[in-house]
């Protein structure tokens, strides 16, 4: 029986949670980057297109981005909606952020350029920058122009039309602070379980990467990237509630875990748990291996669920087992196998 594509309004919920999980993938069976084997092709510079548009988007939008990964043939990424921001950005502010990615109307361009307007035309302006207000922390209009964007110059450079991108992203919320730093991981940790990289300094086309190649320059967060707590730069400012260091050992743990020769012993080894995260190795390494199919379009805690349940107008969860032995408190050192 064919799944009914949900609406995207039923998927996303900024009530319960800002941060979400999104997911693209390619079409055809060339690659979106990287070195295509059937055609003896690289197109691994298309990487760094998918990098330099995220990083863009995200000083355009109010959203931040927690974390990503550029695959062959997919790209991950963790966003945070910041719709207070938004909302409170003058219409001067909403008009510039949105001109640099589209041309707008010719009102809002004569009103940019500071063109006398009449009553009328002003009013229409500001109806047009409230539109365009509400797409600057819509998580589909980020995605949108990220995915066009490059299906553009990937069309243009393969001579080519058509579709690029299979449908839809797919997108998850991460409703508690453990399934948000859960889902971090398995997106850094990307390249590791495809065999593309042995350790986060040469996980390349990540956010951790770029990450440490920034800090290792100035100690600086880079701006499109949410800070740890450790780089914040005022009380104001939006940060995620762990340190970079805490964060890298982390991960480290983790590509331990992964490692052919740790996994077999880490499906023994309960009473051990992974710092940082509180959770059993066998659980982490699950949730490492396979976050994205381990859970279904939510995860997080069983009240968490529950509520996004309730404001989605949902009859049930999916796969809210899972999550409940993830992340409830009670449930972390149970000895009990997730299902995949």
């Amino acid at each position: 029986m064919k799944k009914v594509a949900q609406s995207r309004k039923s998927l996303i919920s900024l009530q319960d949670t800002p941060y979400y999980h999104c997911i693209s993938r390619c079409v055809r069976r060339s690659y979106l980057c990287g070195y295509d084997r059937n055609n003896n092709v690289s197109y691994e510079h298309r990487k760094s297109w998918v990098e330099k548009r995220l990083l863009f988007l995200s000083k355009v939008f109010s959203i931040d981005i927690c974390a990503y990964a550029v695959m062959s043939n997919h790209v991950h990424v963790v966003l945070c909606v910041n719709k207070s921001a938004a909302l409170s950005w003058p219409t001067e502010t909403v008009l510039q952020q949105w001109h640099k990615m589209h041309k707008g109307t010719l009102l809002t361009q004569k009103y940019m350029k500071g063109e006398l307007l009449r009553d009328s035309e002003l009013d229409a302006v500001k109806a047009t920058a409230e539109v365009y207000r509400k797409r600057l922390f819509d998580i589909s209009w980020f995605m949108r122009n990220l995915n066009e964007f490059i299906a553009r110059k990937a069309n243009e450079e393969d001579n080519c039309t058509g579709r690029f991108w299979e449908g839809r992203f797919r997108s998850q919320a991460l409703l508690t602070e453990k399934a948000l730093l859960s889902c971090m991981a398995y997106v850094d940790l990307n390249p590791i379980r495809a065999k593309a990289a042995t350790n986060i300094q040469n996980s390349y086309h990540t956010s951790i990467h770029t990450r440490l190649a920034s800090n290792a320059l100035n100690n600086k967060p880079i701006k499109g990237l949410m800070p740890f707590k450790s780089q914040r730069i005022s009380k104001n400012h939006r940060c995620l509630n762990f340190t970079l260091n805490n964060y890298c050992e982390l991960l480290d743990d983790s590509i331990k875990l992964l490692t052919d020769n740790n996994k077999e012993a880490a499906t023994h080894e309960s009473d051990d748990d992974i710092k940082l995260i509180g959770l059993g190795k066998p659980h982490w390494l699950k949730v490492i291996n396979d976050f994205e199919s381990t859970f279904s379009f939510a995860a997080g805690d069983t009240a968490s669920m529950q509520k996004f349940k309730e404001r989605t107008h949902r009859k049930r969860m999916a796969k809210q087992k899972a999550a409940s032995l993830c992340f409830d408190l009670k449930s972390t050192s149970q000895k009990v196998e997730l299902q995949s």
